[in-house]
């Protein structure tokens, strides 16, 4: 277990959500996990710029669906267009198997259902360790 923790706690995420309080939140969610080393984005354009001037300081992106200017997929999938091994975790509040059909057609790492708690947050995040770790 303490293994798993330390490769959590080493993770370098951007956080593309474009509400603050929900921002906020995940960032408190992250930091109680021992994730030190957190970017943010309001939306996904000011991601692109943050991940084209300082794409090494991370190595997973966090990203909300629903944005204005624009989406999560639409992220993704630039993403996915210049990088597709980046770990890719979407938020949304989006349950339906269209759009989880949408998101793994996209090539996303991981989805994660708002209202999410830390316990299942943490979840996920290691399952996406756990992929990060079979690709290298």
């Amino acid at each position: 277990m303490k293994k798993n923790g330390a490769v959590l706690k080493d993770l370098k995420v951007l956080l593309v959500e474009d509400q603050n309080e929900a921002r906020a939140m995940m960032r408190n969610m992250l930091s109680e996990l021992g994730i030190t080393q957190i970017f943010e984005a309001p939306d996904g354009k000011q991601a692109l710029q943050f991940i084209d001037s300082a794409y090494d300081f991370i190595n997973l992106v966090m990203c909300d669906w629903n944005m204005p200017t624009m989406t999560g997929v639409e992220l993704l999938r630039q993403l996915r267009s210049v990088d597709p091994s980046m770990p890719f975790l979407m938020i949304t509040g989006r349950g339906d198997m269209e759009s989880i059909v949408e998101a793994k057609t996209s090539g996303v790492t991981g989805y994660i259902k708002k209202p999410f708690s830390a316990a299942q947050l943490e979840a996920k995040l290691r399952v996406v360790v756990h992929k990060m770790a079979e690709a290298s």
